[in-house]
């Protein structure tokens, strides 16, 4: 069995959880995931199971798109509601304070990861130090937020919709806008709505993949792998060429430099190959090799 199955991860489960239930119900050792979704969030988490697994570097730096509650007054020390109050403040800000400050958290960031994360430091994961009372100094790192908007509110909360790079954390975004307000603030809810190409219109409950699985359906909601590649230009090899594919050999391919979808004369996808000067290679191969 191999291909990607796009998930919508309902809170309680880590991303680590939903694929050790897929594997057993799958009966398949090969699956992971990419974008790691924390237990209190929802939506897209697409899941590579097989020989698809080769995939997951690709899709791991894609853009993720999600919406978060955003409530002010409140810091914990997860920056999340799960987490336990430190500090609690009257809140005076004014829908229009908030909506000023969104600029300044839209472009190049550079952002500290919160204690409560999977961050390594020395060694040790932050989380590990974090549950033992622990804060240690930790290097801000490169993100990027592609859009930030406000798009109403529910209750106190205000909702956001944020499209961000790889590595991003939405409940630090959250806490450092309610550091710039003066009142403090956590994320109260979040939920991924795309990652990369697919998003919330292409994922099932994981209780339908549970049960289709059971069922020996499960094959039924499997995306091809190459279906991560669609934005990538397609070539088709003839024998000889599949066969020097097929072993892991360069071959002359006369195309424009840059990388391809690479499929055999029957049809099937073999690789992401890169042409340069005349010459094709392997990026990353994805038949099955007997």
């Amino acid at each position: 069995m191999n291909g990607i199955i796009i998930i919508d991860k309902p809170a309680g489960w880590t991303s680590q959880d939903v694929c050790a239930k897929l594997r057993g119900v799958l009966r398949e050792k090969r699956v992971g995931h990419s974008g790691t979704l924390d237990p209190m969030a929802t939506g897209v988490l697409p899941v590579f199971v097989g020989r698809a697994t080769r995939a997951v570097e690709f899709a791991e730096n894609d853009r993720k798109r999600y919406r978060a509650a955003l409530r002010l007054g409140v810091v914990t020390d997860t920056q999340d509601v799960t987490g336990t109050a430190l500090e609690t403040h009257a809140v005076t800000v004014s829908e229009a304070e908030v909506l000023a400050v969104l600029p300044e958290f839209t472009g190049p960031l550079w952002q500290v990861p919160p204690m409560y994360s999977a961050v390594k430091i020395g060694g040790r994961k932050l989380y590990e130090l974090a549950r033992r009372g622990q804060s240690v100094e930790r290097p801000a790192r490169r993100i990027e937020i592609f859009s930030l908007a406000l798009t109403g509110r529910d209750g106190e909360d205000y909702l956001l919709d944020i499209e961000c790079s790889k590595g991003t954390y939405i409940r630090t975004l959250c806490h450092d806008i309610g550091q710039r307000l003066g009142c403090g603030a956590c994320m109260a809810a979040l939920r991924r709505t795309r990652a990369g190409a697919f998003g919330l219109e292409d994922a099932a409950p994981l209780e339908t993949v549970i049960a289709a699985g059971e069922e020996g359906r499960a094959g039924e909601l499997l995306r091809p792998v190459d279906s991560l590649f669609a934005h990538l230009p397609a070539v088709t090899l003839d024998g000889a060429r599949e066969r020097k594919c097929r072993c892991g050999n360069e071959f002359p391919l006369g195309a424009a430099d840059g990388e391809y979808r690479v499929y055999g004369a029957g049809g099937e996808f073999l690789m992401v190959g890169r042409v340069r000067e005349g010459r094709m290679t392997t990026v990353k191969s994805f038949f099955e090799v007997v």
